[in-house]
């Protein structure tokens, strides 16, 4: 990345996570263990993409003010709560999660959930301070059955089974594309962007919700636990359906900097941020975990 990138990633790292310390109760407050678990996974690290995100599409669309912070939090909150039910027995069993274990390691399989459940609800609640319907409807539509539990429950269905690339495009647009989408055009909504502005950060989300998940699909074959911070080689253990199982290492990387391209298009568009998010879409294809 560049030092743009990581200068701007890295500030909105520190924002957000004051909004997310001051917004979740403390352990002290009952019941304490919930809100441990909560804080153990919600505060374990991790870039704060999305967050980053919407600060960026705000920024660019001239918004000012802390509604970009209720945003930014309600999303982390969300993607933090998706992860730890994601490492459940019951769905990919995973011990490790930003080099740490993973929420039901550490705090058992009920509190997990019941933490993963709080967070999503706390993050609604959160986003409520912005005054926007829209946004909540925004965000609510990002993790419903047309969005990130939709594609959650289609790469359940598709574990084990022959695949092909159009439900591979389904899970991974839905499961992980729609919530970084949702991250753009709640940064531009909230600035006050028009119907036009707001589709021209979804379409970029699209293609680098899209490329991110390829990379994923990719690292999980090529990286490490150490490198990553989380188990890998799962998705071929559990069958998964990924681009490398469908069409193979070498076309999944070509598709993923087609998607970075198409994106990279798009910010010549955009505003002030235009050369961050541009340089973000780059990192997409060039991480290592």
């Amino acid at each position: 990345m560049t030092v743009q990138v990581n200068e701007f990633l890295a500030s909105a790292k520190v924002r957000v996570e004051a909004v997310l310390d001051r917004v979740v109760p403390p352990t002290s407050h009952t019941p304490g263990t919930l809100h441990e678990a909560m804080r153990y996974s919600l505060m374990a690290g991790g870039k704060r993409l999305r967050p980053g995100l919407c600060y960026a599409a705000f920024e660019d669309c001239g918004g000012t003010g802390e509604a970009a912070d209720w945003g930014a939090a309600a999303l982390e909150m969300v993607h933090t709560f998706s992860l730890i039910h994601d490492d459940l027995p019951c769905m990919d069993d995973d011990d490790f999660r930003r080099g740490m274990p993973t929420c039901h390691k550490k705090f058992g399989e009920a509190m997990a959930v019941l933490a993963g459940d709080a967070l999503s609800i706390l993050a609604f609640q959160v986003l409520a301070r912005a005054g926007s319907a829209p946004a909540i409807s925004v965000l609510a539509d990002a993790l419903g059955s047309d969005g990130m539990l939709g594609g959650q429950v289609v790469d359940i269905q598709s574990e084990g089974k022959p695949c092909t690339l159009e439900t591979v495009d389904y899970i991974h647009v839905h499961k992980t594309s729609a919530l970084i989408e949702a991250s753009l055009e709640l940064g531009a909504l909230l600035a006050g962007a028009d119907i036009d502005q707001r589709k021209l950060y979804r379409d970029y989300g699209r293609a680098i919700g899209l490329a991110f998940q390829i990379v994923d699909d990719i690292l999980d074959i090529e990286s490490s636990t150490e490198e990553l911070g989380k188990d890998v080689g799962s998705d071929v253990e559990n069958q998964k359906a990924t681009y490398p199982a469908v069409v193979g290492l070498q076309e999944s990387k070509k598709r993923a900097r087609e998607l970075v391209d198409q994106a990279l298009a798009l910010t010549d568009r955009m505003g002030v941020r235009g050369p961050v998010l541009a340089d973000l879409a780059r990192f997409i294809v060039e991480r290592g975990n």
